[in-house]
């Protein structure tokens, strides 16, 4: 009986050891195929360390692309806008543009971005409650239809004059259409009374990618819509890196906490209104199949003088759209890069941007919090400050218990960038985003007063303090660095 025990033993620790064997082989021909360097080598870290653990983790969350059938929708919406673009007239461009700005320009129509465009306008509204007021006034002028696009969306008591303005407009007819990320909302404060208050009103609503298996909606969990968007007929819309939820976003620990959420919208009008419609509108099509006025880009008149273009990004593109973007923007500086970015985990190529422009005698300065809402990306970007520090960027870190969520980038005096997109990982690889990239030096000085405010109300952080850091969080911000690959 021994023999035989000790025999069968001694076969499930051989086949356990072929298993584990088999399974690091098999993970280094195929975790690297078509990732990046790091990305690779944090997978294989975790699959050799915790084989089987490390390997659940990758067939859950290692495929960073959206289903076929997504990607397959987000060309045919690729394909529509440029031969839909083609030939319209998107107003009068400024003139005298940088080489290197036009080239970006090429680029980003590449990539699936829209149409630059002339002749807008538009105002910064760096107040919370202001942004809502003013997206609520612009929702009540509604003739024909108003579009709602946000990461998160809770009726609630800061809220509610936004979604009092939805319900009047649909109640004199106009068309509402509402999309709101699943796995963001889900489970959250408000969340059924959000949808219910939808369902009152007669709005139409869709959830962005969901995951719901038992429906047959199923992706990698943690893709997320992150865009934020407000469009009114063709006229009026809002883009910028707030959401529509109180700025504690009603959760416990931040109330407690005393947390509050610092936000940067923009209000546009002419013809790039209907770039970020054509946004909203593909996503709509993603989610319902329903194709809006043909995704059609409508020439819109326009009054200003800034020269906008659209740039969307996410896993439904071939290229890390937003990467690009910025690493282009940083390599083009001569004078000045100034980043607000509340998330800042870069990947390689941007870090070395930022160093190369301060070896290059360009100032960049770096606008950040001093408080973190999310461990392991708090840990993550501290992990940067160091080489940061060293290469001569200037690091403001807006002082707790707020929260700098704002999201933009200004290049010398003359060329700005502001949308939903943070300069992490996540949302380089993970989050649809949108940004849009401007052209003048009125709009670069408005944002410039916005940093101003911004750096008053911060403190710099210097290589001798962070020097003085104890070795735990060291210890703590380098294996948050190595997580944050996972992707």
């Amino acid at each position: 009986m021994n023999i035989t025990i000790d025999v069968t033993w001694s076969w499930w620790v051989i086949l356990a050891l072929l298993v584990d064997l088999a399974v690091r082989v098999l993970a280094i021909i195929i975790v690297p195929r078509n990732r990046r360097p790091t990305a690779a080598m944090a997978w294989l870290l975790a699959i050799f360390f915790m084989p089987y653990i490390g390997v659940l983790l990758f067939l859950l969350i290692g495929n960073p692309r959206l289903p076929r059938k997504r990607r397959k929708k987000q060309d045919l919406i690729n394909r529509n806008i440029r031969e839909t673009s083609e030939g319209l007239d998107f107003g009068e461009l400024r003139p005298n543009a940088p080489q290197w700005f036009t080239s970006l320009v090429y680029l980003n129509r590449n990539l699936g971005a829209m149409p630059l465009s002339g002749d807008n306008t538009a105002d910064l509204y760096p107040d919370y409650e202001e942004s809502l007021a003013a997206m609520a006034a612009a929702i009540r002028t509604a003739r024909q239809y108003v579009h709602v696009e946000f990461y998160i969306l809770q009726s609630d008591r800061t809220t509610d004059d936004f979604f009092r303005a939805l319900e009047e407009v649909a109640a004199r007819g106009v068309t509402v259409r509402v999309l709101l990320d699943h796995w963001a909302n889900r489970g959250k404060p408000f969340y059924k009374q959000t949808l219910a208050r939808l369902d009152a009103m007669g709005a139409q609503w869709h959830l962005m990618l969901p995951v719901q298996p038992l429906k047959g909606k199923y992706q990698r969990p943690d893709l997320r819509n992150h865009r934020k968007l407000l469009v009114v007929d063709d006229r009026v819309g809002f883009t910028g890196s707030q959401n529509i939820t109180d700025s504690t976003y009603n959760l416990k620990k931040n109330i407690k906490r005393g947390l509050h959420w610092v936000d940067l919208m923009v209000r546009v009008e002419g013809p790039v209104v209907a770039s970020i419609n054509a946004v909203f509108a593909s996503d709509w099509f993603s989610e319902t199949d329903e194709i809006i006025e043909d995704l059609r880009l409508v020439e819109s008149a326009g009054t200003g003088d800034l020269d906008c273009q659209i740039v969307p990004s996410g896993p439904g593109f071939e290229f890390q759209n937003n990467l690009k973007l910025f690493m282009g923007l940083v390599f083009a500086a001569q004078e000045r890069v100034n980043i607000v970015s509340p998330y800042f985990v870069p990947e390689e190529g941007l870090l070395l941007a930022i160093q190369t422009a301060c070896q290059r005698g360009v100032e960049v300065e770096l606008f950040v919090s001093e408080e973190g809402d999310q461990a392991m990306v708090y840990h993550a970007q501290r992990s940067y400050y160091e080489a940061l520090l060293r290469a001569g960027v200037k690091i403001w870190m807006y002082e707790r218990p707020l929260i700098l969520h704002s999201k933009s980038m200004t290049v010398d005096d003359e060329v700005a960038i502001i949308g939903s997109s943070n300069m992490d990982m996540r949302s380089f690889g993970l989050n649809m985003e949108i940004s849009m990239m401007v052209r003048g030096e009125e709009f670069v000085s408005q944002l410039r007063e916005v940093e101003d405010d911004y750096r008053a109300s911060s403190r710099q952080l210097t290589l001798e303090e962070w020097e003085q850091q104890p070795l735990r969080s060291t210890v703590l911000d380098n294996l948050a660095r190595l997580t944050s690959a996972l992707q």
